[in-house]
């Protein structure tokens, strides 16, 4: 099956309610009325259960319309009167109560919003949190959103589902993971020549495409401190990491290291890099949440289609007691935008 591309910048973009008892709903609410006070910002849609979204603008006191549209077509006509939310059949969950019950309309969210873009009726999904530990109470055979999207790219595509990498945006940092969810101990071992090769490759090809980035500058961190210091703090440095950018480099691929994690991050602030490739989760997470715990943004690069999501969890107890911030699911709408805007402009250029 074929991507119907549209070179219309004003699709609107979906939004996925993810967890209806997390934040996902009044988030979604409260930015809303933060575009409103946008001049000519793009529209976006909602594909959540209509009651629950109805009950959250209620409970939570927002001044907010919600429109019921049956199609995304409908949503730029409507967007400045109200949400535009289209109904996902759901059961009741009360505010920061999650519910098993509402897993499968969970991930039919997540489903419908993928095909909306990819049949080129919205230009990016964006999606609302979820908990991967109620999905699986619930029979999800994924790790979490980002294995099931490259699952329904293999199946959009009629492929091999692609490889997914985990980048996250904020405080002026771009960066993405060698390796995601895995215990520590294991990270060294998961490290390889033809993962580091693909991982970056995928980030310079976002870059160039999605960032504007023509440079795409890619400063890869060591593994162990210091880099290896030379062989004597390690030897994945010389054994894994160099020989790998040495290959990369030899293909095109600017990739710069490995520099030691302490302090590739102070030279991407510094305009060193357009991104920093790290070698595992908490190397990479620690200075961007450090810098921006709360407009962070999770971005999925490698897949056929622009993905971006809050970098934050459900956070039930916030849900539960109306004390919900915006900021990273507004990000997240403003990061798929630009990115849109950046794809349509990259392909056209490179037709």
């Amino acid at each position: 099956m074929t991507q119907q591309l549209s070179d219309d910048k004003r699709l609107p973009l979906v939004l996925t309610q993810g967890d209806p008892a997390g934040v996902g709903p009044q988030a979604s609410l409260l930015a809303w009325q933060a575009f409103q006070k946008i001049p000519d910002t793009r529209s976006f849609y909602l594909r959540g259960n209509i009651a629950t979204v109805r009950e959250r603008a209620r409970e939570s006191g927002l001044d907010v319309d919600i429109i019921e549209i049956s199609d995304p077509a409908e949503c730029e006509a409507v967007f400045s009167d109200g949400l535009p939310v289209i109904d996902v059949t759901s059961p009741d969950v009360r505010a920061g109560v999650p519910d098993t019950a509402t897993g499968s309309a969970i991930v039919e969210s997540i489903r419908l919003g993928v095909d909306d873009v990819w049949n080129g009726t919205a230009s990016a999904v964006v999606t609302n949190p979820i908990a991967k530990s109620l999905l699986k109470a619930a029979g999800f055979q994924h790790p979490g959103h980002t294995e099931y999207l490259a699952e329904l790219a293999g199946t959009l595509t009629g492929a091999e589902a692609p490889h997914p990498v985990m980048m996250l945006i904020g405080g002026g940092l771009r960066v993405a993971l060698t390796t995601i969810h895995m215990p520590l101990r294991a990270v060294p071992d998961a490290i390889t020549g033809p993962l580091i090769k693909q991982v970056a490759e995928i980030v310079s090809t976002a870059l160039k495409r999605d960032f504007a980035a023509d440079s795409a500058r890619i400063g890869v961190a060591g593994l162990n401190p210091h880099a290896g210091e030379d062989g004597m703090l390690g030897h994945e440095e010389q054994a894994v990491i160099i020989p790998a950018l040495q290959e990369l480099n030899a293909s095109g691929i600017n990739a710069i290291g490995p520099r030691p994690g302490d302090t590739v991050f102070h030279e991407m602030l510094r305009g060193a890099y357009d991104a920093v490739l790290a070698m595992y989760h908490d190397q990479g997470l620690a200075p961007l949440k450090t810098l921006d715990m709360w407009g962070g943004v999770n971005v999925t690069l490698g897949l056929p289609f622009i993905r971006t999501s809050p970098d934050h969890g459900t956070a039930y107890d916030a849900a539960g007691a109306f004390n919900v911030r915006a900021d990273s699911l507004i990000a997240a709408i403003n990061m798929a935008d630009t990115m849109s805007h950046n794809r349509i402009e990259y392909d056209a250029a490179h037709d």
